[in-house]
């Protein structure tokens, strides 16, 4: 890997090209993360590329590219939804709200989509892309102590989501439960009626 991006720091188009390659699933998990239209993850990630190509020389410690790259990808998510708020406070949402389906419905990118953004991040970070604290902190600008609380408030956000949805599946099945119960009771009251009304 340190042989490659050193070829792609001089500028060589198949080491850069071949360095994108193998961080494409990466930069793709975490784009979706902050965004939800296909559209503009394939836009942040263009972005990241030109960036990178630009300024690769600049990195000083190869070791550190998928930290440096993974850091310029969030900065361009972040812009393309400060654009996208500005637009979408004018716009009714479309899209079927995902609390109307169950968590185990949910895809990955769905269910981190989920929790507070200020933990999303973290745990994107953390679990997906298997970044260390100290490189999450690197990363995101801050403290490696906020990113193991966000990290453990990340899980208890998740755990408290999950438990809600469980507890409204039940909620939902006892409703159905007494809406079948009802109904019951309703067509044995109208046999009865009718049972009456053929003896006069």
């Amino acid at each position: 890997m340190d042989e490659l991006i050193q070829k792609a720091k001089q500028k060589n188009p198949d080491a850069f090209e071949e360095l994108i390659r193998l961080h494409m699933q990466s930069m793709y998990k975490v784009a979706k993360a902050y965004l939800s239209s296909d559209e503009d993850v394939a836009d942040a990630i263009q972005e990241t590329i030109i960036t990178c190509y630009e300024k690769i020389s600049y990195l000083k410690n190869n070791a550190y590219f998928k930290t440096w790259m993974i850091k310029i990808l969030m900065s361009k998510c972040c812009n393309i939804l400060r654009n996208k708020k500005m637009m979408d406070s004018l716009e009714e949402p479309t899209e079927q709200p995902i609390f109307d389906r169950s968590f185990e419905e949910l895809e990955w990118k769905e269910v981190i989509q989920l929790l507070d953004e200020k933990y999303r991040m973290v745990m994107v970070l953390y679990y997906i892309e298997g970044f260390r604290t100290g490189e999450i902190s690197q990363i995101l600008d801050m403290n490696e102590n906020t990113v193991r609380t966000r990290l453990k408030r990340g899980r208890e956000e998740l755990r408290s989501i999950y438990l809600n949805d469980k507890r409204r599946e039940k909620s939902n099945g006892r409703k159905k439960s007494m809406a079948r119960k009802a109904a019951g009771r309703r067509r044995n009251t109208g046999n009865c009626i009718s049972k009456s009304g053929t003896g006069f």
